[in-house]
């Protein structure tokens, strides 16, 4: 689940175009979802969702919260004795 702060300017610059180029070319399943993207019609913009989707990803990667089962990453030290 995204968390709603918005991500540091670390996590924003490690978002290449190459990157929202790809991710906003949307796979048949998202476009079925999302309905009409063109912008001109008040559809979403999938560059400005990649971007996001991204950056928010980013965010969770730069700044890893170690309270969180997917972000923390354990020392050999804090698993549990064999027996």
């Amino acid at each position: 689940m995204p968390s709603m702060k918005d991500p540091s300017p670390e996590a924003i610059a490690n978002v290449t175009e190459h990157n929202v180029e790809t991710r906003a070319q949307l796979l048949p399943e998202e476009q079925s979802v999302e309905g009409d993207t063109d912008p001109t019609n008040e559809g979403l913009d999938p560059k400005v969702q990649a971007a996001v989707i991204l950056a928010e990803s980013e965010e969770r990667t730069v700044h890893a919260d170690p309270d969180d089962a997917q972000g923390g990453h354990r020392q050999s030290a804090e698993t549990a004795d064999l027996p």
